[in-house]
């Protein structure tokens, strides 16, 4: 587990800008019950969570006509419960983190997993995003 010093800043790029916190498993259910459309940002201590991952969810849903009903996140290695609640809803994708998930009335529709985000810039991150968010979103 990553020390609280470390992570809460980074906690914080995304809760600043509008994410809802997920700590627990039982918040993972309840958010996922919900009606509607759900981003869930699983956050990272990596670089590619820094340069990419963060920025590019940001801009997306800063910047997109249609937008996610809720937007939340859960920290890898850190919010250990959150994390593997969210990762059971994931099968049949491996464990990844950083990754962002679309939901849909409790259903996946779409992820973006690790290898998705290595390596490209945050402004392709959230080109993708906002497609899927035009896709599924109203």
């Amino acid at each position: 587990m990553y020390p609280a010093e470390i992570v809460l800043p980074m906690k914080a790029e995304l809760t600043d800008g509008g994410f809802e916190e997920m700590t627990s498993a039982a918040a993972v259910e309840e958010t996922l019950q919900k009606s509607g459309t759900t981003l869930v940002v699983i956050n990272s201590v990596c670089g590619c969570a820094a340069g990419s991952c963060r920025p590019g969810v940001l801009m997306a849903v800063n910047n997109a006509t249609k937008r996610p009903d809720q937007i939340t996140t859960t920290f890898a290695g850190f919010d250990i419960d959150a994390v593997q609640a969210v990762r059971a809803h994931l099968l049949p994708y491996p464990p990844s983190s950083p990754a962002i998930a679309l939901f849909k009335d409790g259903q996946l529709v779409n992820m973006v997993e690790r290898h998705q985000i290595e390596g490209r810039p945050a402004q392709v991150i959230a080109q993708h995003l906002i497609s899927v968010f035009n896709e599924h979103c109203s």
